[in-house]
């Protein structure tokens, strides 16, 4: 039995990250690059001129930053108040 479609698993893949640093497992949408949760399927997206369509900064460089700061501040005063009572 032949078929028009190819097999799955040599399909393209989507080629959206994740924040772990590794790439979607997902299949592509057909002529596209990414898969259907990643902006493949059709009218996804934000609509042209949307402000909210911005990153919201959370996993900023310099947000990561601030928080490494923070928690290396907050250990080095628990180990303070360790070694004075």
């Amino acid at each position: 039995m032949t078929t028009s479609r190819p097999a799955m698993h040599l399909s393209p893949r989507c080629g959206a990250r994740a924040r772990a640093g590794t790439h979607c497992r997902a299949p592509a949408v057909r002529a596209k690059r990414r898969c259907r949760l990643h902006g493949g399927a059709e009218g996804s997206g934000a609509q042209p001129g949307n402000k909210n369509a911005f990153k919201h900064g959370f996993y900023s460089a310099q947000t990561e930053a601030e928080r490494r700061r923070l928690r290396a501040l907050m250990k080095a005063w628990r180990k303070a108040a360790v070694e004075m009572g």
